[in-house]
């Protein structure tokens, strides 16, 4: 299979690594060779199965504006756009295009959503307040987190809560700690999922370009990634 993949920073460069090991061809392309989408052409893009997004939140939807308008397949690792989702669902399905996005791909992240996503409905009406924090690298663009925004939703939707307060830390090089806390008068339950290096979002982007690579439509990874 032949990949592109679009960001060469630490998660992009990590990508590509897993991409060889897994015996993939590879191309990147970096910010300087792409400005405004300007090298994803229709034939360079035809030249490719999949194309893994790992940018910036400002550079991700000229990209994705770019390949999808092609029918590509396309992985995105990049957050901070979903307010932009509809309109990229949209393009996707009128193109017969692939798209996976994920506000986290590591499989150890997808199971703490599965884990709130109980807590919060088995403690339902039960005199429960939450809180999430979440700590990242100085060099994150968006605050709070993709993956501390979704964890909210799902604990809000499950326990019927109107709002769950965020806190965002960015510092150092921390690969990534999200924190979710459901406290009462009686006692106090924590979830905790720590990434200890990006290797385990890079492997879980790889293979969801794998995955995506003989389909079309629009997929959230939290809901495909046991099928992988």
């Amino acid at each position: 299979m032949r990949i592109l993949i679009l960001g060469h920073g630490k998660t992009g460069k990590l990508v590509a690594d897993i991409a060889h090991e897994r015996g993939h061809g590879v191309h990147v392309l970096d910010a300087k060779e792409n400005r405004d989408a300007a090298a994803l052409t229709a034939p360079f893009v035809a030249g490719f199965d999949v194309v893994i997004d790992f940018t910036t939140p400002d550079a991700v939807v000229q990209n994705m504006r770019a390949c999808l308008a092609t029918g590509a397949k396309m992985v995105i690792g990049t957050t901070g756009w979903y307010d932009k989702l509809s309109d990229m669902r949209g393009l996707a399905e009128r193109k017969g295009a692939g798209l996976m996005y994920g506000t986290n791909y590591s499989i150890g992240v997808q199971v703490m959503l599965e884990l709130a996503e109980k807590m919060g409905a088995a403690l339902k009406g039960a005199g429960y307040n939450y809180t999430i924090s979440e700590t990242h690298h100085a060099g994150k663009l968006d605050a709070p987190s993709g993956t501390a925004i979704t964890l909210g939703e799902i604990v809000e939707e499950a326990s019927d809560i109107e709002e769950i307060r965020i806190e965002s830390k960015r510092e150092g090089d921390v690969m990534g700690v999200h924190v979710l806390e459901a406290r009462s008068a009686s006692d106090r339950l924590v979830l905790t999922h720590e990434s200890f290096s990006r290797r385990g979002f890079a492997e879980g982007a790889v293979r969801a370009a794998e995955w995506l690579s003989t389909r079309t439509g629009c997929f959230d990874f939290h809901e495909v990634y046991t099928q992988f």
